[in-house]
């Protein structure tokens, strides 16, 4: 093994199996100075880092000459204290060598984890401050895939990479000079050889490559089947349709696939590297040979052959993995191409320059002033590396939201009501800025929503959604994300204002009860009181209620409106009308139809007026009305 490793088995194939299609590819202006710019927090250590992988290589073509002469000024004539003296100073060499291998893995580990740690958070925050059109185009597992795999491809860049070209091209330098020195004629002989290296690996890599390549897809393709069906949602539709054996008879073919590829694979790779021992072995043989002839002539002594041997599997290595260093350099530098792609996507909804905080106590106004609203064209909001596609459209789709405009004054509650798609969920992701206008403004407190904060306009405003997203955590840590700082009563109180606070006194671990992948451990309306509570422990002066009572029955609708009434009072409240209890105790109702706002007025105005509302009225929410309580 230890000649493989001389002759650049582990290295030199790691290198050929990088996709060399990668040389081709032309990297954007600046690239290299911003590449340089993540490393200048580390320039120290860096320093550092390359001073010991000099001096290990220095080593490594010191002690050869050291064997040489042990052989030929000790052994041949006989001086006991020269072979003595030599091989403590091989043995010291060899403790520097251990010395500075440690030293070399604690720099680049500090190095390359610092970098890893720099790179993965920088794209976090930027990847958290993009806009909900980001998230809903974006293939998920494309942008963990930029966070981790072309991250950590990144970080070879100041580490694996560049320790391997300092060190190949000294090692290289002074390999060749003790040998030319020695003997130039056996010098070229074993250059003469290096293609012998390079053909098996350039043969070899293609194919290893590309069963490489598929193994990383198949295996890829079973992780999304198990993604898929190992999370609640799925694994319940395999079982409802019946499918299960289905998905197993899928998984077990591509799993079976996947030991033929890791069968070719190890096959290859097997081949790859008794190539490679074999023709250092037959090089080292011809040097011997030929050294040997040499040395029985009185041309060379034995140690220097022994040396011109050593010195053979300290050359073969580095110069086939340099043979492969453009692939090698060009795979990391677009590795970070890749990861600096994400961070250069300017987030479409971001807090102005001299952007001023919106007080806590402002006064608790909504206006829509002439606002109109399409949503932006895919090549705003992504990349099309992150969709899997050659290009991104640039075409923007037609206004979903057209010269709409209304007030809410502080403490009312506004119902909004329509058809599907009328445009009611989106008029209330414009309060809260999740997509900006593209014409007119949206005003919280008489202020321009762009003209502020972010942080300080989503602090007042409170959402409940239809589909009240839990994370994979504690009711605790749930409840926890409306106010960092809540006390456990604090969190009691607003369990119990949501009337679920017996259901979780009742759970064996209480507030810290895990809720499951998306609360899916929890019922819909388990959930749905779970986010109202969210709300009454934020407490915010804005309130916006997207269809939050939908999946409640009637008895836990009963009693979330009584937990809703007391919240509302007193705040502002833009409510889309799921519930005709909603309808009716709306200060105002809008009514939207394809975007327009089309009526406006109280339940009894509008349903007297005999139009959509009216309309919507008896097909909607008066068969409601004969279950409620008079």
């Amino acid at each position: 093994m230890s000649m493989l490793r001389g002759a650049g088995g582990g290295r030199a194939m790691r290198s050929f199996l990088q996709d060399s299609s990668v040389k081709g590819h032309k990297l954007a202006p600046g690239t290299a100075r911003r590449i340089l710019s993540f490393a200048v927090p580390y320039k120290g250590f860096l320093a550092i880092f390359l001073l010991l992988v000099a001096i290990d290589a220095a080593i490594g073509a010191a002690t050869p000459l050291l064997f040489r002469d042990i052989i030929d000024r000790g052994i041949a004539r006989g001086r006991t204290d020269v072979v003595v003296a030599l091989s403590l100073g091989v043995a010291a060499l060899a403790l520097a060598s251990a010395g500075a291998t440690l030293a070399q893995r604690w720099f680049s580990a500090r190095i390359g984890e610092g970098l890893v740690l720099d790179l993965r958070t920088a794209v976090f925050d930027h990847v958290q401050s993009m806009p909900v059109a980001f998230f809903s185009r974006t293939q998920t597992g494309a942008l963990i895939q930029r966070l981790n795999g072309d991250v950590l491809g990144a970080q070879q860049a100041f580490t694996s990479t560049l320790s391997n070209v300092v060190s190949n091209l000294l090692s290289v330098v002074l390999v060749l000079g003790a040998m030319f020195v020695m003997s130039w004629q056996i010098t070229l002989l074993a250059l003469a050889l290096l293609p012998l290296f390079v053909l098996p690996a350039r043969l070899m890599a293609g194919r290893l490559r590309a069963a490489t390549a598929e193994g990383y897809r198949l295996n890829a393709d079973m992780a999304q089947t198990m993604t898929e069906r190992f999370n609640v949602a799925g694994a319940t539709l395999a079982k409802i349709f019946g499918r299960s054996q289905d998905s197993s008879g899928e998984f077990a073919g591509k799993a079976a696939r996947v030991r033929d590829i890791g069968v070719t694979t190890a096959m290859y790779a097997g081949i790859f590297r008794v190539s490679l021992t074999l023709v250092a072995a037959l090089a080292v043989a011809l040097v011997y040979g030929v050294g040997g002839v040499f040395a029985v002539g009185g041309a060379l002594g034995i140690g220097t052959v022994v040396a011109l041997t050593a010195y053979l599997t300290r050359l073969y290595g580095p110069l086939t993995a340099l043979s492969n260093l453009q692939v090698d350099v060009m795979t990391t530098l677009v590795s970070f191409e890749r990861v600096l792609e994400v961070l250069d996507l300017p987030p479409m909804v971001a807090n102005l320059p001299g952007a001023r905080t919106l007080p806590k106590d402002v006064r608790p106004s909504v206006e829509f002033d002439h606002v109109r609203f399409h949503y932006p064209a895919a090549s705003e909001v992504s990349l099309a590396s992150l969709e899997s596609t050659a290009i991104l459209s640039t075409e923007t789709g037609v206004d979903v939201v057209g010269d709409v405009s209304f007030r809410v004054e502080p403490g009312q509650m506004v119902a909004l009501v329509g058809p599907s798609g009328a445009g009611k969920s989106t008029l209330a992701s414009l309060v809260s800025r999740l997509y900006d206008v593209t014409d007119g403004a949206v005003l919280v407190g008489d202020r321009d929503v762009r003209e502020v904060t972010q942080e300080s306009l989503r602090a007042v405003i409170g959402v409940v959604t239809q589909d009240s997203h839990m994370y994979h955590d504690t009711i605790r840590a749930n409840l926890l994300m409306a106010r960092p700082g809540a006390t456990d009563p604090e969190l009691l109180d607003a369990l119990d204002a949501a009337q679920i606070g017996e259901f979780v006194a009742a759970l064996p671990d209480g507030l810290d009860t895990v809720v499951g992948d998306r609360g899916y451990r929890l019922s819909g309306g388990e959930r749905q009181r779970l986010s109202i509570a969210r709300l009454l422990l934020k407490a915010p002066s804005i309130v916006i209620l997207d269809e939050a009572t939908a999946h409640l029955d009637s008895e836990s609708e009963a009693a979330v409106q009584r937990a809703l009434a007391t919240a509302l009072e007193g705040r502002t409240s833009l409510v889309i009308a799921h519930r005709l209890s909603t309808v009716r105790n709306a200060d105002t109702i809008l009514v939207l139809d394809q975007g327009q706002l089309v009526e406006r007025g109280t339940h009894e105005e509008l349903v007297d007026a005999g139009g959509l509302y009216s309309e919507l009225y008896r097909t909607q929410f008066e068969p409601q009305a004969e279950v409620l309580p008079s």
